[in-house]
């Protein structure tokens, strides 16, 4: 329960702007998103034994998943590659879990580890505060002062809009892909979808399964792989191939079995990129397509594949290469970006674009106290790799200190302790 504190102001003036919120000292770190990468983190400290607070921005837990996804939406890898650490999914599950049953597990993860995040609670600003020694979090209302904050929004934040010429004036129905749900109310339309990428492929698929006439933007290459080679995962594949064969070796591996499966995909319009999918993945952190269908609708025509767009009109579009066509719909799946360049008042550890500088598998921690999970570009498995570096070095600070001294920190008179 929540307990309030009688002490003196601190000599140190550290600014009127602590003062003017209901502070709140956390005794052991913020974990700000309730997200896979929140949620490991927690679990992992859970069995550490180190007290934390979850802050999230929306009212439930994976928001990204509930709320922003489309309801045909399934785990593109095998599950084994998608569990949290301490809980594997349920045996009953298929390889590749639905949408509802991967939040389901979610739920149960969160309630099997006791993580009750602070929901509805969004961070507007953190900072360290050096005459402290201490992180000042703020969202809304309250300040949380820790010594420890874990970053955890990820990197699919923010939705990326872009801005494209005439858009603002095009009179039918823009969406991003992140409020799509289903083909259903697109029946009998010309439907545009701008991006190529995963989330493109599915609702083009989608939209041609619910009898809409999909046409695909794919401005820019892109890899585009089988889901499977011979029975197995090409994600397995590729992770036991890795174990003893150089990656630029096991992208040559997967290209072949693409062609020799999918095709010159090139002849459909889509160009391939010419650095390998792996490669390119780990450089750029562009994540190659899965096919679960796609590909054949390409091949029938009903899925039209079309250059990049020019400018748009009130009734349709101008491409690139001068052909206009009529639209009915847009459907933005221009992907996503981290957002923590605009809370995070940090210059050294994140860069500009809000990923951490040091890549994987180093990109974990930063100084003082500073901890990054999900920003590794390797999905849930990474994830779980820096939710658990993260644990133990937190856990080991907190057990040798809590084993010989109870930890007291300064807090101002208005500062209430959440254990």
């Amino acid at each position: 329960m929540d307990q309030m504190f009688n002490m003196n102001k601190p000599s140190t003036p550290i600014g009127d702007d602590l003062f003017s919120k209901r502070c709140v000292w956390v005794n052991g770190p913020v974990i700000v998103g309730a997200g896979p990468s929140g949620l490991a983190v927690g679990a992992c400290l859970r069995e550490q034994g180190v007290p934390f607070v979850v802050l999230e921005r929306a009212d439930c837990i994976a928001s990204l998943w509930q709320k922003r996804t489309y309801d045909r939406l399934k785990l593109h890898l095998p599950k084994q590659f998608c569990q949290l650490p301490k809980m594997p999914f349920p045996e009953s599950f298929p390889e590749y879990p639905t949408k509802r049953q991967f939040i389901e597990y979610l739920e149960s993860y969160a309630t099997h580890f006791e993580i009750n995040p602070r929901f509805s609670e969004c961070v507007q600003s953190a900072k360290y505060d050096e005459t402290l020694g201490l992180w000042r979090v703020t969202t809304s209302e309250v300040e949380y002062v820790c010594r420890w904050l874990v970053v955890a929004t990820g990197e699919n934040a923010e939705c990326v809009v872009p801005d494209i010429d005439g858009l603002a004036d095009f009179n039918g129905k823009v969406i991003h892909s992140s409020e799509y749900k289903s083909g259903d109310e697109y029946q009998g339309q010309k439907v545009l979808v701008v991006g190529c990428g995963n989330s493109g492929m599915e609702v083009s698929l989608d939209l041609s399964n619910h009898n809409a006439s999909p046409s695909m933007v794919c401005r820019s290459s892109v890899h585009v792989l089988p889901r499977e080679i011979m029975g197995k995962s090409t994600f397995e594949v590729a992770m036991l191939l890795m174990k003893w064969l150089p990656l630029w070796f096991v992208d040559k591996i997967l290209l072949f079995f693409t062609l020799f499966t999918l095709g010159n995909i090139e002849s459909y319009g889509l160009k391939r990129p010419k650095t390998g999918p792996l490669e390119l993945k780990n450089k750029q952190g562009k994540t190659p397509v899965l096919d679960i269908g796609a590909l054949a609708k390409i091949r029938s025509g009903n899925i039209k594949i079309v250059p990049g767009v020019k400018c748009f009109y009130s009734n349709g579009v101008e491409l690139d290469n001068g052909d206009k066509m009529e639209v009915d719909s847009v459907i933005l799946a221009t992907g996503y970006r981290s957002n923590v360049p605009s809370w995070l008042k940090e210059g050294e550890f994140f860069n500009k674009n809000g990923f951490p500088k040091t890549p994987f598998p180093s990109g974990w921690k930063g100084k003082s106290g500073l901890y990054a999970v999900g920003f590794t570009r390797k999905g849930l498995a990474g994830a779980s790799f820096d939710a658990m570096k993260i644990a133990q070095d937190i856990g080991q600070v907190w057990n040798e200190e809590t084993t010989h001294k109870k930890l007291t920190i300064p807090r101002h008179r208005r500062c209430i302790s959440t254990f």
